[in-house]
C-alpha cells in the first residue's frame, strides 16, 4: 500500500492490463490464423512501462517481442520475459558477446554490417533477422542488390530466423500512397519468392506494424508487429479496419494550490495568459519535464477534475502547469487531475493532436519520473 501511494504522490501513469489484453484479443480476430503477434515494447513500451507490458503479454500467451536497442533486450530478460525478443537497430558490434549471452535476436541492417559479423569469431551462431528496405530509405540492404543480399544468406556465422521489411505510408488511404504502399509490398514478397527459389531459408516473414495491419490486412506473413494500436491508441489517420481498442493508459496528477486572481492579472512564465475577469486558478504539479508537452499552454486543452473540465491556462513549466477552475465548485489542494483518460474523454489522440504530434511521440515521452500503477 506505501509503495502505491507513494507512486500516487506527485503525478502518474495509471495501466489497465486487463485493456491491453483485450486489444491483443482485437488484433488477433483481423489476422491470419498462422499469423502470430510480435509486440513492440520498445521505449519502455511506448511509455507504459515495458517490464510490466512484456509481463502480461507473456501471460496470455505471447513470445515474440521487439525492442530498439540492446539494453531493451537485456532489461527484458533480467527480467524473466520469456520468448523471442529481436532488436529492431543497430547494435555496436563490440558488444555482439551481449546479443549472444542474453539470447536476443539482432537486425542486420545492411550488407556492410553483414560483412563485419562475418569477420568475427563468434563462440555461437549469432541469430538474426535480415533488414529488406523495400522504399522508407532509413536501414535495411535494398531489395534491388540481390548480390549483396545473397552473400548475407550465405554467412556461416549466423542463423537467419526472419527476413522483414516497414512501409512507410500504411497509415495513409490517399490514393499516391496506397500505390507506393502497395509497390513496398509487392517488392518485399518478390524478393522473399526470389531468395527461396534460389534455395535459401528466409525464416518467419513480417511487414506489416500496426497501420500495416489495419490497412492491408490479408498480408501472408508470420509475424504482426502492432505497436500503437496494442496501446489502445491510433494515430491521426482513419484507417480501414477500426478495431474496438480500449486505450491502456491514463495520465493523473494533483492540485497543489488553489488561489484567486483578479482582472488583469498574468499567469505563468511570459505572461502569455491575462485574466480578462476576476478568476479562480489551481496549480497541477506535472510539468514539460514529465513529457507533457509544453506547446500545450493557450491552446483550449482540457483536464479533468471532480468530473468537471478546466482548462490549461498560461505557459506550461517544467514541474507544474496552472488551470482555471473557476467554474469548479469544490476543489481542494490533493484532489486529483486527470489529463489523459477519463474513459477516453480526454483521449490521447486528442492531446497528440492539440500538440501537432503523433501519439507515438506523446506516449513515449512521458517521463521517468511519473509513478505507474497497474489496475
Amino acid at each position: 500500500m506505501e509503495e502505491e501511494l507513494t507512486k500516487q504522490n506527485r503525478a502518474w501513469l495509471e495501466i489497465n492490463l486487463d485493456n491491453l489484453e483485450h486489444n491483443v484479443n482485437q488484433i488477433k480476430s483481423i489476422i491470419p490464423d498462422k499469423c502470430k503477434i510480435m509486440a513492440i515494447v520498445k521505449a519502455n513500451a511506448y511509455g507504459h512501462g515495458m517490464i510490466e507490458i512484456a509481463k502480461k503479454l507473456n501471460e496470455i500467451g505471447i513470445q515474440d517481442f521487439a525492442v530498439a536497442t540492446l539494453s531493451e533486450g537485456i532489461n527484458l530478460r533480467k527480467n524473466n520475459i520469456k520468448g523471442n525478443i529481436l532488436i529492431l537497430g543497430y547494435t555496436d558490434l563490440k558488444d555482439v558477446e551481449y546479443i549472444i549471452k542474453y539470447d536476443l535476436i539482432q537486425t542486420i541492417v545492411d550488407y556492410e554490417y553483414a560483412k563485419k559479423i562475418e569477420q568475427m569469431k563468434l563462440g555461437d551462431k549469432l541469430k538474426v533477422h535480415i533488414k529488406i528496405n523495400t522504399g522508407m530509405n532509413r536501414i535495411g540492404e535494398s531489395y534491388k542488390n540481390i548480390d549483396n543480399l545473397i552473400k548475407t544468406y550465405q554467412i556461416k556465422n549466423i542463423e537467419i530466423l526472419g527476413t522483414y521489411s516497414h512501409l512507410c505510408v500504411a497509415d495513409s488511404l490517399k490514393s499516391d500512397d496506397v500505390e507506393f504502399t502497395n509497390e513496398q509490398i509487392n517488392n518485399f514478397f518478390e524478393f522473399i519468392d526470389k531468395i527461396k527459389s534460389l534455395g535459401y531459408d528466409t525464416g518467419k516473414i513480417h511487414i506489416q506494424a500496426s497501420y500495416g495491419i489495419l490497412n492491408y490486412t490479408n498480408l501472408n506473413c508470420d509475424f504482426v508487429r502492432p505497436g500503437i494500436i496494442m496501446y489502445g491508441v491510433y494515430n491521426e489517420d482513419e484507417p480501414k479496419v477500426k478495431l474496438d481498442l480500449r486505450p491502456v493508459l491514463s495520465l493523473k496528477s494533483r492540485i497543489t494550490s488553489v488561489k484567486e486572481i483578479e482582472e488583469d492579472e498574468s499567469v505563468s512564465y511570459g505572461r502569455t495568459f491575462i485574466a480578462e475577469t476576476n478568476k479562480r486558478i489551481a496549480t497541477v504539479c506535472i510539468g514539460y519535464a514529465d513529457g507533457y508537452p509544453r506547446n500545450l499552454g493557450n491552446k483550449d486543452v482540457q483536464v479533468m477534475v471532480n468530473g468537471q473540465f478546466a482548462e490549461i491556462i498560461g505557459r506550461i513549466c517544467m514541474d507544474q502547469l496552472i488551470i482555471d477552475v473557476s467554474q469548479i465548485k469544490e476543489i481542494h489542494q490533493g484532489d486529483i487531475v486527470t489529463l489523459i483518460g477519463k474513459q477516453n474523454e480526454i483521449s490521447a489522440e486528442l492531446i497528440a493532436s492539440k500538440a501537432d504530434t503523433i501519439t507515438n511521440e506523446l506516449l513515449s515521452r512521458l517521463g521517468s519520473r511519473l509513478g505507474r500503477t497497474t489496475i
